[in-house]
């Protein structure tokens, strides 16, 4: 029987994509886990991943495995998580997960309603960085977390906070630097900074424009797998990227040199709270009902 050991060694191998960088992530020896997707290719009597200069690739068959080997990983850590929520729901204890800034950053008003209104509230924060498989995979150690653009996922329930204007993201020696406003139309043909193939691509997409060009860039630069690998590419002045118009003031804090160019007509980017539907921890509801008080008092004003 296939221990679940070797199919989180066989998952992280292929989304890794080399043996090298999966052994120091997993922070075994690469022998070991050579020898470990070695003993699950011979129990099953094909070859699950194809070896190459650059890394491993999936086979047709290692394909089909690693999709059954990631859900039966996500189900126990489901199991896992599941009763991790009913302790701190029992515990009136919260855990809040982000991307990029911390939620008291990006959404202080949010934080400051929910902290009010639940003084004994015990609130931990976890950096989740960018979204590897699905949203709801990506959701997997917290309660509750603050995202943009998230991906929709069956399992996922989401509140849209805000909406911002996207942005081009350029290095001072790019030859749109000089540009005080672009459009859409102005940079589907540029090389855009590449993403991890483990990352959750629609959403990598996103910052791409795959959802104005409807398909993947002409050209990518790296594969970032995190936002400084990202910001180096840029950094570079080989690629663009864009982002939320708030995440300006962080990038020309990061890269000096770097430009931020409105772009006019592209579909806005949406920050979100999403949680799993059916996470049992009341503090949850509580925060969601905040941010919907919230939303109501600002259409309010509006009116």
């Amino acid at each position: 029987m296939t221990s679940l050991r070797h199919l989180r060694y066989f998952v992280t191998v292929a989304e890794e994509g080399q043996l090298t960088r999966a052994a120091a992530k997993l922070h075994i020896a690469q022998p070991a886990l050579s020898q470990a997707v070695a003993q699950l290719e011979s129990q099953f009597g094909v070859d699950l991943l194809a070896r190459h200069a650059r890394g491993v690739t999936l086979t047709r068959a290692g394909e089909a495995f690693y999709a059954k080997a990631r859900a039966a990983l996500e189900a126990v850590a489901d199991a896992d998580l599941a009763a991790l929520s009913h302790s701190r729901a029992g515990g009136r204890r919260l855990e809040w997960g982000f991307s990029g800034l911390p939620p008291m950053a990006r959404a202080p008003e949010l934080f400051a309603t929910f902290t009010a209104a639940n003084p004994a509230a015990e609130v931990s924060f976890r950096d989740l960085s960018w979204p590897r498989g699905t949203t709801a995979a990506w959701l997997q150690p917290v309660d509750i977390a603050l995202l943009f653009s998230p991906t929709p996922h069956p399992e996922v329930e989401t509140e849209i906070l805000r909406t911002e204007p996207r942005v081009v993201l350029v290095a001072s020696t790019h030859p749109l630097a000089r540009r005080s406003e672009l459009t859409v139309a102005e940079v589907l043909d540029e090389s855009f900074c590449g993403t991890h193939p483990a990352l959750e691509p629609v959403r990598a997409g996103f910052w791409c424009l795959d959802d104005h060009r409807g398909g993947p860039c002409r050209a990518t630069v790296g594969e970032a797998a995190n936002p400084q690998e990202m910001l180096a590419v840029i950094a570079s002045g080989r690629a663009i990227t864009t982002a939320p118009e708030s995440a300006g003031p962080t990038f020309r804090s990061a890269v000096p040199s770097g430009v931020v160019i409105p772009l006019r007509d592209a579909i806005p980017t949406t920050l979100a709270l999403v949680w799993h539907k059916h996470n049992p921890n009341p503090l949850v509801e509580e925060l969601v009902a905040a941010a919907r008080s919230l939303d109501g008092r600002a259409r309010a004003s509006r009116e």
